[in-house]
């Protein structure tokens, strides 16, 4: 089975390093110096004491010749969308591409207060997968479409030539039908039981998950249908209320007028609150004891909420979590409420197929 990484550290980009190339990048540039050194021979004889900025003069076309210029190339390269490292000849064609999906992750990224904290880590993976396959349409399943707070960027990355289709799906509730029917771009969602309604397999490069696991029974089922509709490399961006913090306990006891303050404060004008059901995969513990199993590797990891920050929320909501926590003895942690993974499936011919 592919690793887990518990620390979350691990960049999912990273698993498409290409080592022979980096070998050979840096081959050519330890290479290239000594033409680089040629250009000052053919400069006019001059007695030094008549020039006394030569050196200056002469060292300005070594550090911007060829040599220069391939370690310009280089930095460049690495820099590639979402800072990743990884070079690649999408990246190369799409310079200017990447530059405009940069400036567009701030607006992709913008309605992240209002529904998905900590959103720009997605939009950022998201502009990754599409350089990579910036030859073909990408295609992207957002699942749980009405609490899923961003576009991932998608507005930018088509402004800057990239062919995107989204497909909207959630689970048919009473909260739901009153979110298509307010929704902006919600006239395609489609709303039904998501342990059957129709998911073609292994046709998504990406499926976006959020704030719908804890809210749905059946959770794990629902989501082996969702990791079912990726195509192999392709990229799972979850973010679920943790059941094993304080406000996820909270949001499960307290009573209903008490969770509607918090959810108005939190997403004012949005309907809601959803169901608070909390299985044991909307869990720290239970998705990482998933994606082993499943053999998803999980890129990076993020928390919100609770002592993180990055939610709003009352006072006393806060101050509740905290209370909690010491009582708990430790079970419960209000260091979070949420949590954010970025899980890529793996494109191992022999890896485990769902």
């Amino acid at each position: 089975m592919a690793p887990v990484n518990e620390a979350g550290r691990e960049p999912a980009p990273a698993v498409t390093i290409l080592p022979r190339q980096d070998k050979a990048a840096a081959a050519d540039a330890a290479v290239q110096p000594a033409p680089a050194a040629m250009p000052p021979a053919p400069v006019p004889a001059a007695p030094p004491p008549a020039r006394p900025d030569g050196g200056k003069a002469g060292s300005g076309p070594a550090n911007s010749g060829p040599a220069g210029g391939a370690r310009a190339g280089t930095a460049t390269a690495g820099s590639g969308p979402a800072g990743s490292g990884r070079v690649s000849p999408a990246q190369a064609g799409n310079a200017q591409a990447g530059s405009a999906q940069a400036g567009s992750a701030q607006a992709g990224s913008a309605p992240a207060g209002a529904g998905l904290a900590g959103g720009e880590l997605f939009v950022r993976y998201t502009r990754s997968l599409v350089a990579e396959r910036s030859s073909r349409q990408v295609t992207i399943l957002q699942a749980g479409c009405t609490t899923a707070g961003t576009d991932l960027g998608i507005a930018g990355l088509r402004a800057a030539g990239a062919e995107i289709a989204v497909t909207l799906v959630d689970e048919d509730q009473p909260v739901t039908r009153e979110a298509v029917g307010q929704g902006a771009g919600m006239a395609d969602c489609v709303l039904g039981d998501l342990r059957a309604v129709p998911l073609p397999q292994r046709s998504y490069d990406i499926v976006l998950c959020a704030l719908l696991l804890h809210r749905i029974q059946h959770a794990e089922l629902v989501l082996d249908r969702l990791v079912g509709t990726l195509r192999p490399g392709g990229l799972l961006l979850l973010q679920f209320a943790d059941r094993d913090s304080a406000g996820g306990f909270l949001d499960r006891v307290l009573p209903g007028v008490a969770r509607r303050v918090v959810w108005r404060r939190r997403r004012p004008g949005q309907p809601g609150p959803y169901p608070a059901v909390y299985e044991r995969v909307s869990s720290a513990k239970g998705l990482q004891a998933y994606a082993s199993r499943r053999g998803l590797v999980i890129g990076e990891r993020q928390a919100a909420g609770g002592r993180a920050g990055g939610l709003a929320g009352p006072a006393f909501f806060q101050a509740a979590q905290t209370v909690v926590a010491r009582l708990s003895g430790g079970r419960l942690t209000d260091a979070h409420e949420e949590l954010l993974y970025v899980l890529r499936k793996p494109e191992d011919l022999f890896a485990r197929v769902l």
